[in-house]
C-alpha cells in the first residue's frame, strides 16, 4: 500500500504549520551556535565580540556558495516526491551529497589560506585581527561537516520530514551549550583558547552531526536514502543541478557579501559601532529565522505540489505563506521594538556605549520586520517552482540597489552618519517586499517545468535495472 502524501492534498494550512514549525525550532536551534558564541564571548569584551562580528558576513559568504547546490538538489527531490518517483529522489540525493562534499572542501581550503587577507580587507582594528583570524580560520577547517549537515536538512526537508533533522540539532545545540564556555575560558587540563574556543566548540559538534545525517541518509528508513553506488559523477545531472543551484548560490552569496560590505562600512565608525552592528545583526538573524522557516515550507509544498502538476494549490500556498510571514514577523518587530535595551543588555553587559548604539539599530529596524516576511515566502515560492533567477534577482535589487547604496549616502553623505546604516535596512525592506509581491502577481513562475528539463527518470530507470538485472 502506497503512503499518502499530505503535503499535496488536504489542508493547505495545517500542511504549511507542520513542516514550518520543526523548520522554524531547528533553525532556532541552529542559530543557538552563534547566539552561544556571542553571549560567551561578549563576556571577554567588546574586542572580542567585534572579532566574531568581523568574521561571521565573511564565514557565511562562503557557505553561502556551495548552498545553492544544496538548494537545487532540495527543489528537485520536493518535485520528483511529487510525482512520485522514487529512483530519482535516491539518485538526486547521491548526487547531491558527493557535489557539495567536493564544494566544500575546495572553499575550505581557499577560506584558510585567506583569512588574514580578507579580514585584513575589512579594516578590522589592530587589537581585533588576531582573534578574528583566529576565528575565522578554525571555523574554515570545520566547514565540510557544516556542508554535510546542511545538505542532509535540504535532503529531508525535500521529502517533507522536518522532524528528524530536528532531533539532530537539538541534541549537538545542547552540547555545544556545555563545550563553548570549557573551550572558551578553560576548565583543568583544557586551556582558555578565548574567541578561537568558540569555533572549536561548534565545528565539533557540527561534526557529530554530519556523521549522524549520513548514517540516517544510508540506512534509508525515511523515504530517501543515500546510495553508495551512486557517488559516481553523474555529469549530465551535476550540470544541471550547477544550471539550477548557481542563482541560488549567487543569491545566498548576494546576500553575505552584502553583509561583509555592510561591516566593511560599520568598521569605518569604530570598534563601537562595529560592536552595536553584530548584536543587532545577530537579532535580526534571529527574527529571521520564523521568516526563513517559513520559507523553507513553502518552497518543499510549492515544489511538491509542481511536480504533482497542482498549480493553483502551489499559488494558494504562497499566497498564505506571505500573510502569514507578515502579520507573524510584524507582530516580533513591535515586541523587539519596545524591548530592545533589555536585549542588546543581554549580549554585552556592562558596555553602555555599545547597547546603547544597538538599541537604536534594533528599534530602528524593529518595526518593518513584517515585510522582510513577505520577501521570504515568496522567495520560497519562487525557489520552490524552480525560479530560481527570479529570487537571485530580487536579492540583488534588495541590497545592492537599495540598502547598499542607501547606507553608504546616508552614513557618508549626511549629518546622520552610523544612524544612516540603521535607516538603511528598513527602507530597503519596504522598497523590495512591494517588487516581490508585483513580480509574483505577474505569474509567470507558475510556467517552469524542471523535471521535463531534466530527464532523469530515464536515466535512473536504467541504473536501476544495471544494478539490479532483469
Amino acid at each position: 500500500m502506497k503512503q499518502r502524501n499530505s503535503l499535496i492534498e488536504g489542508s493547505i494550512f495545517k500542511s504549511l504549520l507542520a513542516l514550518s514549525l520543526p523548520i522554524i525550532f531547528a533553525n532556532l536551534l541552529q542559530t543557538a551556535y552563534q547566539l552561544t558564541d556571542t553571549f560567551w564571548v561578549g563576556r571577554l569584551g567588546t574586542v572580542a565580540v567585534a572579532a566574531v562580528s568581523i568574521s561571521f558576513p565573511i564565514i557565511f559568504l562562503i557557505i553561502s556558495l556551495g548552498g545553492g547546490l544544496a538548494m537545487a538538489g532540495t527543489i528537485l527531490v520536493a518535485q520528483y516526491k511529487g510525482k512520485k518517483n522514487q529512483r530519482a529522489v535516491d539518485h538526486l540525493t547521491s548526487q547531491t551529497m558527493l557535489l557539495v562534499v567536493i564544494v566544500s572542501i575546495v572553499l575550505s581550503a581557499l577560506g584558510y589560506v585567506l583569512s588574514p587577507f580578507l579580514i585584513s580587507l575589512m579594516g578590522a582594528d589592530t587589537n581585533v585581527f588576531v582573534p578574528a583570524v583566529q576565528y575565522m580560520k578554525i571555523s574554515f577547517i570545520g566547514m565540510v561537516f557544516m556542508f554535510v549537515f546542511m545538505v542532509f536538512q535540504s535532503l529531508m526537508r525535500g521529502v517533507g520530514n522536518v522532524n528528524v533533522p530536528l532531533y539532530v540539532v537539538l541534541g549537538t545545540v545542547l552540547l555545544n551549550l556545555v563545550l563553548d564556555p570549557l573551550f572558551i575560558f578553560g576548565y583543568g587540563v583544557i586551556p582558555a583558547y578565548g574567541v578561537a574556543g568558540a569555533a572549536l566548540a561548534t565545528i565539533g559538534t557540527q561534526g557529530i552531526a554530519a556523521i549522524i545525517g549520513i548514517i540516517i541518509l544510508s540506512r534509508g528508513n525515511y523515504q530517501i536514502k543515500l546510495h553508495w553506488s551512486d557517488l559516481k559523477p553523474d555529469y549530465v545531472l551535476i550540470k544541471k543541478m550547477f544550471k539550477l543551484g548557481l542563482p541560488a548560490s549567487i543569491e545566498q552569496s548576494t546576500r553575505a557579501l552584502g553583509m561583509t560590505i555592510m561591516t566593511f562600512l560599520v568598521a569605518t565608525f569604530g570598534t563601537v559601532t562595529l560592536a552595536a552592528y553584530g548584536i543587532g545583526g545577530r537579532m535580526l538573524s534571529f527574527v529571521i529565522i520564523p521568516a526563513l522557516g517559513l520559507s523553507m515550507a513553502t518552497s518543499t509544498l510549492v515544489g511538491q505540489n509542481m511536480g504533482a502538476g497542482k498549480i493553483k494549490r502551489a499559488e494558494n500556498i504562497a499566497k498564505l505563506s506571505t500573510l502569514a510571514g507578515f502579520i507573524f514577523l510584524s507582530i516580533v518587530g513591535v515586541l523587539f521594538f519596545f524591548f530592545a535595551a533589555q536585549l542588546a543588555t543581554l549580549f554585552i553587559p556592562g558596555e553602555l556605549e555599545v547597547i546603547q548604539s544597538s538599541t537604536l539599530f534594533i528599534q530602528i529596524m524593529a518595526l518593518s520586520f513584517g515585510f522582510i516576511g513577505i520577501q521570504m515566502a515568496l522567495n520560497g515560492a519562487f525557489r520552490g517552482s524552480g525560479n530560481t533567477l527570479i529570487s537571485m534577482v530580487l536579492s540583488i535589487i534588495s541590497l545592492w540597489v537599495l540598502q547598499f547604496p542607501l547606507a553608504y549616502i546616508l552614513s557618508f553623505h549626511t549629518s546622520l552618519a552610523e544612524v544612516g546604516l540603521w535607516i538603511a535596512f528598513p527602507v530597503a525592506n519596504v522598497l523590495a517586499a512591494g517588487i516581490a509581491l508585483a513580480w509574483f502577481a505577474k505569474g509567470t513562475w507558475k510556467q517552469k517545468k524542471i523535471t521535463e528539463e531534466i530527464k532523469l527518470e530515464d536515466a535512473a530507470t536504467a541504473e536501476t535495472l544495471i544494478e539490479e538485472g532483469p
